[in-house]
């Protein structure tokens, strides 16, 4: 079986070893390699940004096949499963801030919280007062009113096995914002689909991610991918590597010396850290 991956990092900051590490997971198992710039989050994401991932994934020597696709040139096609969500009676509109969720609703450190669904019981006449006043408002997928359309669903994770979805652990996600006019769910799936990706390999912080995506598969007619889930790189403190607590850049790396022969030996010996 001809496997197709994609590494799809968002343009948000410079690429550092945790990344590299993902896209090598990536690559090296691939007979197609594709690259994705997933930069939906317009006030965070940068054109430099963007350039520098393509150079530095060609400094490492990990090439991709066929062009890169960008996100942010897409929206209609977001919109146009958006519409078929709506269609079937699945979306909604959600007024609350990120604090009122907070509030609402705790959740393990570094998580986001699940959303209590205190949106989902307003009225079609109060939704629509709130949105001709001017509310702000993101659209909610009905996640429990998804699950009974579709059914139970299953999917198959590599080293795991076959395992059933349990979308109702992530609750009503968001699937479009004003700020951002489709969600990280929603065009995950869209485009693994019209990409012919076979296998999603990503790090294992997103492997919570897979219930959802399976249920909007099913939604939108989708195939579903095999799917998996490789370890996390970490600091010295046992923290995951991340941009925002400062992990060195690779460009950073670069200009002290390091070369990209010593990072991917590091991967495959297992060393790295």
């Amino acid at each position: 079986m001809s496997i197709t991956t994609r590494f799809a990092p968002s343009p948000t900051g410079y690429l550092h070893l945790g990344h590299a590490f993902s896209a090598w997971n990536t690559w090296r198992r691939a007979d197609v390699f594709l690259l994705r710039l997933e930069d939906i989050d317009a006030t965070r994401c940068r054109p430099e940004f963007a350039a520098a991932i393509l150079e530095d994934l060609r400094w490492l020597g990990l090439d991709w096949q066929g062009e890169v696709r960008v996100q942010s040139q897409h929206f209609a096609e977001y919109q146009a499963a958006l519409d078929m969500l709506a269609g079937q009676g699945l979306l909604y509109p959600c007024f609350c801030s990120r604090a009122d969720v907070a509030r609402a609703q705790a959740a393990p450190h570094g998580a986001e919280p699940v959303y209590p669904g205190t949106c989902r019981q307003l009225s079609a006449a109060e939704r629509a007062a709130r949105m001709a006043a001017g509310a702000p408002y993101a659209l909610r997928l009905d996640t429990g009113a998804a699950c009974a359309r579709v059914g139970a669903r299953r999917f198959f994770e590599e080293g795991a096995g076959w395992g059933e979805a349990r979308p109702e652990l992530l609750g009503d996600v968001i699937l479009a914002r004003r700020d951002a006019p489709a969600s990280y769910h929603l065009c995950v799936v869209h485009d693994d689909a019209l990409q012919g990706v076979s296998h999603v390999i990503r790090g294992e912080d997103l492997r919570g991610a897979t219930h959802i995506h399976v249920l909007l598969q099913a939604l939108l007619g989708l195939p579903t991918p095999v799917y998996g889930h490789h370890r996390l790189l970490t600091d010295e403190s046992g923290r995951r590597l991340a941009k925002r607590d400062g992990a060195a850049s690779l460009r950073a790396l670069r200009q002290s010396g390091v070369s990209a022969r010593q990072i991917l030996q590091q991967f495959e010996e297992g060393q790295a850290a």
